[in-house]
C-alpha cells in the first residue's frame, strides 16, 4: 500500500481520504479544519500541522482546494509546496479550479520533476462517499494510468480528457449545465406546485418524460421528494451555492478567453449570485428552488 498526502478535507476531500484509507493506503492529512482532521485521524489517518509536513516522504499526493487561488497559493506560493514534493511524485489535483491555473501548477511542477495530473470530480457529497465520483482527468496519459489505482478506490468513472487543464474544462461545462439544469428544474416544480401539482407527482413524470435530468432522478430540489437529497436536510451540506457560482464564473471567464457564447451560463451565474447574495452561499446549491417559490 502506498504512503499518501491528502490535503483538503471539506465536503468532498473527507469522503474521498476516507475511501483511500478503507482501500488500505497510508494516509497522511492536513486540513486547516481541526474537526475535519480529527475525523480522518479517527478513521486511521495521521494528521499534522501543514501541507509541508504532509508530503513529506509521500509516494503520492491528492489535493482538493476550494478555488483557484488556494491552489496556486498552496502549490506556487510561500512556501511552495513543489519545492517540498520529491520529484517522481505522483500529484492528483482534484479542485476545480480555471484551466489556466491548472496549467500554471502543472508546468511549475513538471520543472520540478513531478508528476501531476488535474482531476476534478463529479457526483457530489454522496458520490464522494459512496466511492462513485467521476474523473475528469487532464494530463500525460502515463501519469493517468499511474493515478488509476488510487482514483479507482474514490471513483467509479474515469475519464482522460486530455491535456493538462483539459480536465478542469470538462468539468466546467458539466457544472454550467448543471447550474442550468437545477434551476430549470427547481422553475419547472415551482411552476407545478403554484398550480396545485404534487411535487413528487410532478417529478416522476419528468422523470420519465423529456425533461428528465440527473436533478430530477437523483438530487431533487423540493424538500421530502428524495429522502437522502439536501432538499430534505433544509439543504444542509452538498455542494455550496458560492462553489456553483464560482464554478459558473470559471465558465463565464474560460468563455471570454475562448470568445464563446454562453447566454443560459450567464443566466444561472446571475440567478444564483442573487441567492447568494440573499443569504444563501452557505446551503447546497439546489436551494436555488427557494427563489421560485411562493
Amino acid at each position: 500500500m502506498s504512503r499518501i498526502a491528502f490535503i483538503g478535507l471539506g465536503n468532498m476531500g473527507g469522503p474521498m481520504a476516507l475511501n483511500l484509507i478503507k482501500a488500505g493506503h497510508d494516509l497522511v492529512v492536513f486540513d486547516l479544519a481541526a474537526a475535519a482532521v480529527k475525523a480522518a485521524a479517527d478513521a486511521g489517518a495521521k494528521a499534522v500541522a501543514s501541507a509541508q509536513e504532509a508530503v513529506k516522504d509521500a509516494e503520492v499526493v491528492v489535493t482538493m482546494l476550494p478555488a483557484s487561488k488556494h491552489v496556486e497559493g498552496v502549490y506556487l506560493g510561500e512556501p511552495a509546496l513543489i519545492d517540498h514534493i520529491a520529484a517522481g511524485t505522483l500529484v492528483l489535483e482534484c479542485s476545480t479550479i480555471a484551466p489556466e491555473s491548472a496549467r500554471k501548477v502543472a508546468d511549475a511542477a513538471r520543472g520540478k520533476g513531478i508528476r501531476m495530473i488535474d482531476a476534478p470530480v463529479s457526483g457530489g457529497t454522496g458520490g464522494a462517499v459512496a466511492g462513485t465520483l467521476t474523473f475528469i482527468v487532464g494530463g500525460e496519459a502515463e501519469d493517468l494510468e499511474a493515478a488509476r489505482p488510487y482514483l479507482e478506490k474514490m471513483g467509479k468513472n474515469i475519464f482522460h480528457a486530455g491535456a493538462a487543464g483539459a480536465g478542469q474544462v470538462a468539468k466546467i461545462c458539466n457544472n454550467m449545465l448543471l447550474g442550468i439544469l437545477m434551476a430549470g428544474t427547481s422553475e419547472a416544480l415551482a411552476l407545478g406546485a403554484a398550480n396545485g401539482l404534487d411535487p413528487k407527482v410532478l417529478s416522476d413524470i419528468i422523470a420519465k418524460s423529456s425533461g428528465r435530468n440527473w436533478a430530477t432522478e437523483l438530487y431533487n430540489p423540493w424538500p421530502g421528494v428524495m429522502e437522502h437529497a439536501p432538499a430534505s436536510k433544509n439543504y444542509a451540506g452538498g455542494f455550496g451555492v458560492d462553489l456553483m457560482l464560482k464554478d459558473l464564473g470559471l465558465a463565464a471567464e474560460s468563455a471570454l478567453n475562448s470568445r464563446a457564447s454562453v447566454p443560459l451560463g450567464e443566466l444561472a451565474r446571475n440567478l444564483y449570485s442573487l441567492h447568494s447574495s440573499q443569504g444563501s452561499g452557505g446551503l447546497d446549491f439546489s436551494s436555488i428552488l427557494n427563489l421560485y417559490k411562493k
